[in-house]
């Protein structure tokens, strides 16, 4: 297959909305298995049976469409049923992570003026607190031992004895179907509004790319996958094989990968907490043929001595993302995964998820460092940096700019920053990139000053708002130092107000107190001033030269 094909192919995309998602898998593939989460499982049949249940127990609880319902859960059977169930209600879905602090999660229910919040018991009582006094009226709490108590109601309580089939809900593509929470290029959290059609979009890019089928709707009003015959791909086959699920389902890669595979067919194996050990034995076990993860997993994954007595035959596709494969790591990967295809994409969460991605067909290449060419239907474009009319030519770098159909709605309640990003059809990413001759897209700087620190996004401003509310600090500036295979680590350099001392140890743990741990501080420097220009702007790259004079971490 060459290039020319790939890139001059359209789809057709199903006019339905995410509310049809479930009881189309169910109805294509029955008694397969859908999700293993540990000994427990669920079929295809269950899923479309118990996520009606949930769409039936939030109308009856007074959710109607558009509503908006909080997953405040990590990776289990749970939060696929109430996904798919909220989305077949017509409501709208908006994701946490289940650690997130109570003043981050109550601002979060305070802008979306979610009514219903899925959570589970170590985590319940901070999503009570954060919910005082506001929308959210109503806590489901999956897992066992869950005390009713007001607002409180157990997962299998709250669904026991509704129906097992609702018929779902009237919305259309233009409604909103997530509120994904991010900082994109600013720093400052927003919840992306995620359409239907870009949820049903994105899915069918993926379905078409990485496995040759078209979505396409029933006579019945469901959708279903058809071949598409001139398409020649090395990747999911549909009905087959299963993929090990590490990635955290509230972040959107992982979110909009579930709706791609569960419509291939693949099983969802839950693997918990990463541990390179137990997931080689799970794609073992359960003959996974997609997996996908980050280069500082991967390089974990890749080079442990289980790989040596595990077999790893079964998996067709090893899918990259969040930074570039280094050499090492692309060496040991081909060598763990012996009849898989390793694939880099990009993508963004104002973009749904998925934007580029290397090629899967037959008698395509693979580039080192390059995150692949535009997927279907998708156009790019690298244009100057202070001239957004300029488009550059091969191999000079600029800012990307994305159109297609998964280009989402923009940010709620924040009219002007989405007017800045979001212009005439098209997505400012904030990325530095370039392509090659061949429109290959390399990713050069992410979005201002934005670290990845094991897979997560961390932003600067964030930290650095929290650390200039310590009556200590009167000024502060957080950059990325290099941690090796797992990325860049957070350091603050700050400025003590007059008078002040600073406990390094103790502004630490402040900060720690009020993020999520991967967005802890690693290291304090004190500096009598932050260097500045002659406007006042704060000299990043002076003091990314002074990170020599940090000490290491050990």
């Amino acid at each position: 297959m060459d290039l020319e094909t790939l890139t001059e192919k359209h789809l057709a995309y199903p006019q339905v909305s995410m509310a049809v998602w479930a009881p189309s898998m169910g109805a294509r593939y029955g008694d397969r298995l859908a999700v293993v989460d540990g000994d427990r499982t669920c079929t295809y049949r269950e899923l479309d049976e118990r996520s009606a249940q949930f769409a039936n127990a939030l109308a009856a609880s007074g959710v109607r469409p558009r509503d908006v319902v909080l997953l405040h859960i990590g990776n289990c059977i749970e939060f696929v049923v109430a996904y798919y169930g909220t989305l077949r209600a017509g409501a709208t879905v908006t994701p946490v992570n289940p650690l997130q602090p109570q003043p981050g999660l109550r601002r979060q229910i305070e802008e979306t003026g979610a009514v219903v919040g899925v959570s589970q018991p170590a985590q319940a009582q901070t999503l009570r607190d954060a919910a005082e006094g506001t929308s959210l009226t109503t806590v489901v709490v999956a897992g066992d031992g869950v005390v009713a108590d007001g607002t409180v109601v157990g997962f299998d309580a709250f669904t026991a004895g509704q129906p097992t089939r609702f018929a779902p809900a009237e919305v259309t593509g233009d409604d909103v179907a997530h509120l994904a929470f991010t900082g994109g290029t600013t720093g400052i959290s927003k919840g992306v509004r995620v359409l239907h059609r870009n949820v049903v979009g994105n899915v069918t890019q993926m379905c078409a790319w990485r496995a040759g089928h078209a979505v396409a709707e029933t006579p019945d009003g469901l959708v279903t996958l058809e071949p598409i015959e001139e398409l020649d791909i090395y990747g999911v086959q549909p009905g087959k094989g299963s993929t090990v699920v590490v990635s955290p389902l509230f972040h959107a890669h992982a979110l909009i990968n579930t709706s791609f595979l569960l419509m291939c067919g693949l099983t969802q194996v839950m693997a918990g907490r990463f541990d390179p050990a137990r997931m080689l034995e799970l794609i073992e076990r359960h003959e996974a043929s997609y997996v996908t993860g980050s280069p500082a997993m991967w390089h974990s994954l890749a080079t442990h001595p289980d790989v040596a007595v595990r077999d790893t035959s079964s998996v067709r596709v090893v899918s990259s993302g969040a930074a570039p494969i280094d050499r090492g790591t692309l060496d040991a990967l081909v060598a763990a995964f012996p009849n898989a295809r390793v694939t880099e994409g990009y993508g963004l969460t104002e973009a749904t998820c998925v934007v580029t991605a290397n090629p899967l067909g037959v008698g395509t290449d693979y580039r080192l460092g390059s995150v692949g060419i535009p997927i279907f239907d998708t156009v790019v474009q690298i244009r100057a940096q202070g001239d957004t009319t300029e488009v550059v030519g091969p191999g000079e770098h600029g800012v990307l700019w994305v159109r297609g159909p998964q280009v989402t709605d923009g940010y709620l309640n924040h009219p002007e920053i989405t007017a800045q990003q979001y212009v005439d059809g098209w997505l400012d990413t904030g990325d530095i990139a370039y392509r090659d001759e061949d429109g290959y897209v390399f990713i050069a700087d992410r979005a201002k000053d934005m670290l990845i620190y094991k897979g997560y996004n961390v932003y600067p401003r964030e930290l650095e708002e929290i650390l200039v509310s310590h009556p200590a600090v009167s000024t502060a500036a957080v950059i990325g130092r290099d941690v090796g295979a797992v990325g860049q680590e957070p350091v603050a350099f700050v400025v003590p107000r007059d008078g002040a001392d600073i406990d390094e140890v103790a502004l630490m743990a402040f900060v720690a107190e009020q993020v999520l741990p991967y967005k802890k501080i690693r290291d304090v420097v004190v500096l009598d001033a932050l260097p500045t220009s002659a406007a006042g702007k704060i000299l990043k790259t002076d003091l990314r030269s002074r990170l020599a004079e940090v000490s290491q971490p050990s």
